[in-house]
């Protein structure tokens, strides 16, 4: 399955979504974000796992700014577009019912940022870099960006990335906490599919409930979050992949979920 700059390919149990603009560096429309958002619920009914991945010169340079006659100029709601597109893009991303793996080479700015930052893992190549720019055109870090980055790495670096607006290199984003891991360029979507797989063959409905007490506990108290991992710990227990997680434990052998 394919459009004009979003590719859909399904590689056994794992759903890849490559943004395929190369011209712009993978830069997002509205119709794009709309591609992104229905391959994401078809993944979630489909797949085990997902991982979205750019081109070689960018994982995504943000949103497109040109084409759009009325962008900047008085009465126009830029916020508008965040309200139809791209916030409902980043919930659904947040309530994927599988593991979400973001491959990311070259540039990652502005909402290609987002979504970069918004993967489970985060793999990036050595050439990857990422770029709040938004305060260089006078607007608001945006697709989750003031969330994601003040748990990722601190309310004081966020704060240096969203205001000065400087490009935070993979290795200091690694070091700061922003990514998962840092890989040669030409290793990134290797890495990103094996290990994709690797999560793909795990038990996949107790991964669902890992993501979804992960993403909710940014938000919730203590106490929440240890009644919410007690509700979700009965639900594992009663999957068969239980079953054969601790039959397989008891037989030393490597077990066999069936998600």
């Amino acid at each position: 399955m394919s459009g004009d700059h979003l590719l859909v390919e399904q590689q056994g149990d794992v759903t890849v979504l490559r943004l395929n603009d190369p011209a712009t560096m993978n830069a997002v429309t509205e119709d794009i974000g709309r591609a992104l958002l229905k391959a994401f619920q078809a993944a979630a009914k489909s797949s085990r796992a997902v991982v979205l991945a750019g081109g070689e010169r960018a994982f995504c340079s943000g949103a497109k700014l040109t084409g759009e006659s009325t962008m900047g100029q008085p009465g126009h709601d830029t916020g508008a577009a965040l309200e139809r597109t791209y916030n409902p893009l980043m919930q659904a991303i947040r309530d994927l019912p599988i593991p979400f793996v973001t491959a990311v080479r070259g540039a990652a700015a502005g909402v290609g940022a987002s979504l970069a930052m918004s993967g489970d893992i985060i793999v990036a190549g050595r050439s990857a870099y990422f770029l709040e720019a938004f305060a260089r055109i006078g607007l608001v870090p945006d697709g989750g960006a003031t969330w994601m980055l003040t748990r990722a790495v601190g309310r004081v670096r966020a704060m240096e990335m969203m205001l000065l607006a400087e490009k935070i290199p993979a290795e200091k984003a690694h070091d700061w906490g922003l990514v998962t891991r840092v890989v040669d360029d030409d290793a990134v979507e290797a890495t990103a599919l094996e290990i994709a797989d690797r999560l793909a063959a795990g038990p996949s409905r107790a991964l669902g409930l890992i993501r979804h007490a992960a993403w909710t506990a940014c938000e919730s108290s203590f106490d929440d979050a240890l009644a919410r991992e007690r509700a979700f710990q009965r639900e594992a227990g009663s999957h068969p992949d239980f079953v054969e997680g601790v039959a397989a434990f008891k037989e030393k052998r490597p077990a066999r979920f069936g998600g």
